[in-house]
């Protein structure tokens, strides 16, 4: 059995510094690096990338809203034309420093507030989709399992891989709790690996209201920003070995 473990990677903007990418590139099979529009200066995303060439971790485009005030989690309510656009130039972006490191972006994941929203909005997530087709028809897309994006992605030919988050809180629904209520986010290194590992063998999730959810994910997300997120990391790392669980790249 095996499995991919990613990582939002390369956020920090200027002088503020967002968590430790150093740390997580060695611990992660895929980094979602930012794009620049949510977060992430071209100097470090340069070295978000150099970073993870070196140590054969796969880079994805995590493209998002044009929103670095909000960190790209606020929704907005963005034409599919100037949707479609602004994706099609971060992935070019983010491809071109990729590509100086001796890489190239691998695969796609919207962010933050875009990714919330293309669970269910189906204009933007087909915006998002023309997007991907017109760059780089080849380009795997990550996301929600259910999501009309990967229906949408996947009725147009792009390979689809399914995600579940360890370190977030679900709805019953299936999709993730909202960063403002209760139960959202979690931080605590053992629950989480025991999490991650029940997702992995078992293909649930216990939502925030103690119901089970279904999910067989491809591939599992521990949010870089997080102040325990390194802990987390390991701690996952450490309860998938033991259970002679692979972590391997989706792509």
């Amino acid at each position: 059995m095996a499995i991919d473990l990613n990582s939002d990677l390369g956020e920090s903007f200027g002088a503020w510094r967002l968590g430790d990418d150093e740390a997580m590139l060695a611990l992660v099979t895929s980094a979602n690096v930012a794009c620049g529009f949510h977060a992430g200066d071209p100097a470090t995303l340069l070295a978000t990338c150099r970073g993870a060439a070196q140590r054969a971790v796969r880079i994805g485009a995590q493209v998002g809203y044009r929103d670095l005030a909000g960190f790209g989690r606020r929704f907005v309510d963005v034409s599919p034309t100037d949707l479609t656009a602004d994706v099609i130039y971060q992935i070019g972006a983010l491809d071109g420093l990729a590509q100086a490191s001796g890489s190239a972006v691998a695969y796609v994941k919207p962010h933050g507030a875009l990714y919330n929203a293309i669970v269910n909005h189906r204009e933007q997530a087909r915006a998002v989709v023309a997007a991907i087709v017109a760059y780089d028809p080849t380009l795997p897309v990550l996301g929600l399992p259910g999501s009309v994006f990967l229906a949408e992605a996947e009725a147009a030919g792009l390979r689809t891989v399914t995600e579940a988050f360890a370190d977030r809180g679900y709805l019953p629904s299936g999709e993730l709790v909202p960063r403002t209520r209760p139960g959202a986010v979690l931080s605590d290194p053992d629950v989480v690996a025991a999490r991650v590992l029940r997702m992995v063998e078992d293909g649930e999730v216990e939502a925030v209201d103690g119901n089970i959810v279904a999910t067989r994910p491809d591939s599992i997300c521990v949010h870089g920003d997080s102040p325990d997120a390194v802990a987390m990391a390991v701690a996952i790392r450490d309860r998938l070995a033991a259970a002679g669980v692979d972590l391997v790249p989706f792509v």
